[in-house]
């Protein structure tokens, strides 16, 4: 910490007002997109975390370059909820085309940092409202002429800071972080950020009640996003090929796994690389290459979203007939077509279970957190070799790019698992091998890889029609066998698939279902809902269903199946495979393209139950 930042944060600590709100609250930074407002928020973020204080961010932005409005919201919440809120009770504003409509969405009593040269609406005087002298400070600090936008910025902070009780040590302990030790911006931004504070401790009057109190609830936790919780995952997997094509919000995936890979996977003794990564020409190339090194005995991934999805769908038909494995990561954004690349939603079930033409069926994981994805980076692999066919890790949006809390990764708790795999040794102790051949009566034949040397070591891959032998066949009684030993196969995959997690109530007749990035929100739902509606919440992690959700659906009155589509694609899932329940699911659905809040899910459910 600089001497001047230990200065500033010599203000003795007094007792605050009884009506006090501390770590319970919602921030809007509204800016507009590319003017350098993410170092800000992160470092307001950063510096909260630091004080030991549960918090979540999201990020809205939008899907063009530059110029268009961008809002960052930050949610401190001394209960450890990091769902996001319908409501923002503070809000800087610093983008002059959004500004009115900003102020208007303060409820009230709400509070308003703002530019001293930008006017507020006049209808607002139920709101506390702090000016900031954002030009005066930049001229007065000089930076230079290509950075003055940026350290602009720094301005908030500095006055969020002092009207909220933020650490400046914190602050600039974030900016060190942020900048990789470079001390250079981080002496700039701190300058900006200390002239601030003490403006607004000279002329400032806290007029509103919100407060920030160091705390000890994050103490050995990380903060991180989830492409590159996933990233890590999937080198302490085993990862060895990687084939991607840029696309909204997939693409800092395999750019994180190329920074982890080169870090982590260089033969020190040669500096040569044991791995590929490949940025293809198309999606359809990538899950192409995907394949080919699946085949080869690489353990290969590719991510994408949507659209990409949409190219990749006829080469995973290959890949789950020819039962070549491979992980495909599905950052889910809106649709359809085009739709919007910068917003999130779970809209790709159905597409993504039955992808391909023909009877095809996948598995699908569905991680809520940066530990599930980090774990699923890992499992997704082995899973794929265990049964020998595409495995797609649904995420989106919300859990891929935002940044979020989470505890320590756990190193993975089991050695690699490759599944059927024959060694030469193993081809010379049995009789015949036969590539498509169910041995086991599980209809998981066994394979080998490219360059065993025993003679009895190659098969040929096809997606056309073949018999247990890899050998072409028309034959209308070896299609349907191969068919329905594949069926057997994928619908005997629960036992290798993470369970389902459940969290009950005692007393509660009605039951909770969703997945993936959704959970925060319904954990929070389901404690605002337990006086007066007391309800079991079960999260599902993997399509085919384990045998818990079928005792779920029998032990409930009532089932609402909450989820961020359109027509309840979990629900639909649910119905295909448990017609038997279908009168007990109801669909909760959101699909506006933001993440879901506690507020929704619990109105919802009110609403459904008549109180």
């Amino acid at each position: 910490m600089s001497k001047q930042t230990a200065d500033t944060e010599k203000t003795p600590k007094v007792a605050l007002p009884p009506s006090s709100v501390i770590n319970d609250f919602s921030i809007n930074v509204a800016t507009v997109n590319g003017s350098g407002s993410q170092t800000a928020n992160l470092a307001i973020m950063r510096s909260l975390f630091r004080m030991g204080i549960p918090v979540s961010g999201k990020n809205l932005f939008p899907s063009n370059i530059q110029g268009l409005p961008t809002w960052f919201w930050i949610r401190v919440s001394s209960q450890g909820y990091t769902a996001r809120t319908e409501h923002k009770q503070i809000l800087i504003a610093m983008n002059r085309n959004t500004i009115q409509t900003d102020i208007e969405e303060l409820p009230k009593g709400g509070v308003c940092f703002y530019p001293d040269d930008s006017k507020l609406p006049d209808s607002r005087h139920d709101i506390t409202a702090y000016p900031m002298p954002v030009r005066d400070i930049i001229k007065k600090l000089d930076p230079p002429r290509e950075l003055r936008d940026y350290v602009s910025n720094m301005v908030y902070v500095g006055s969020l800071a002092y009207i909220l009780g933020i650490e400046l040590s914190e602050i600039e302990s974030s900016l060190i972080s942020h900048f990789s030790g470079n001390q250079k911006p981080v002496v700039l931004n701190m300058k900006a950020i200390q002239l601030a504070y003490e403006w607004s401790g000279e002329n400032l009057k806290k007029q509103d009640p919100y407060y920030v109190e160091r705390d000890t609830q994050t103490e050995n936790m990380i903060l991180i996003d989830g492409n590159t919780a996933a990233a890590l995952g999937s080198v302490y997997g085993g990862v060895g090929f990687v084939a991607w094509y840029p696309i909204t919000p997939a693409s800092s995936m395999p750019e994180q796994l190329q920074e982890f890979l080169q870090q982590l996977r260089t033969d020190p003794e040669t500096g040569k690389a044991n791995y590929a990564i490949i940025q293809a020409e198309d999606e359809l190339s990538a899950a192409g290459m995907t394949i080919g090194a699946g085949w080869a005995g690489a353990r290969s991934l590719t991510s994408t979203s949507g659209p990409g999805l949409s190219l990749m769908a006829e080469y995973v038909g290959l890949a789950f007939f020819a039962e070549i494995p491979i992980v495909i990561w599905n950052v889910q954004r809106m649709g359809p077509s085009t739709g919007l690349p910068t917003r999130t939603s779970q809209g790709d079930l159905m597409f993504t279970r039955y992808l391909g033409h023909g009877d095809t069926k996948h598995i699908m994981l569905f991680p809520n957190s940066m530990e599930e994805s980090f774990e699923f980076g890992w499992r997704s692999l082995d899973i794929a070799e265990q049964l020998q066919t595409p495995v797609f890790v649904l995420s989106d949006l919300d859990l891929g790019m935002n940044v979020w809390m989470s505890k320590p990764f756990k190193y993975p708790d089991q050695p690699m698992n490759r599944g059927k795999i024959l060694s030469t040794e193993d081809l010379d102790r049995i009789e015949s091998f036969a590539r498509y051949r169910d041995v086991d009566g599980d209809g998981i034949p066994y394979r080998t890889l490219p360059g065993n040397a025993h003679p009895n070591a190659a098969w040929f891959a096809r997606g056309t029609g073949h018999d247990e032998n890899a050998r072409y066949s028309e034959d209308p009684e070896v299609w349907e066998r191969n068919l329905e030993r594949l069926w057997r196969k994928i619908e005997s995959a629960p036992r290798y698939l993470p369970e389902p997690v459940q969290r009950e109530i005692p007393g509660a007749r009605i039951g909770l279902i969703a997945y993936g990035s959704t959970d925060p929100a319904l954990l929070e739902a389901q404690d605002r809902l337990a006086d007066q509606l007391p309800s079991d919440y079960l999260r599902i992690r993997s399509v085919p269903f384990n045998e818990q959700v079928s005792q779920f659906l029998q032990h409930h009155d009532r089932i609402y199946v909450v989820e961020m589509n359109i027509e309840g694609q979990m629900r639909q899932l649910l119905t295909l495979e448990y017609p038997e329940f279908a009168h007990k699911l109801q669909s909760l659905c959101k699909n506006n393209g933001l993440p879901l809040t506690a507020a929704w899910v619990e109105q919802a459910v009110l609403a459904k139950e008549q109180i």
